[in-house]
């Protein structure tokens, strides 16, 4: 499945991560399971997340620690694959 397909499917999720002022250590376990579980997951990052750098590098540097793709990044929302 390409991205575009990828994006496509993700258009309709719901956002199950939420990163806030904790950062991207705390949600690092329950994005696992979820990418477990399925192979889409929608990221919201909140307003103290992203303190002094793009929602695009929090985005990513979630993705290495997951061993996950970055599909889409859109506003302050990320769509991760596995």
């Amino acid at each position: 499945m390409d991205k575009q397909d990828l994006k496509q499917r993700a258009h309709d999720l719901d956002v199950t991560v939420w990163v806030g002022k904790s950062g991207v250590d705390a949600v690092v376990d329950e994005l696992d399971d979820q990418l477990s579980d399925r192979d889409l997951v929608k990221v919201k990052f909140l307003r103290a997340a992203r303190a002094g750098s793009s929602t695009e590098e929090k985005a990513a540097a979630l993705a290495d620690r997951v061993s996950a793709d970055l599909i889409d990044t859109r506003g302050h929302t990320a769509v991760l694959h596995r």
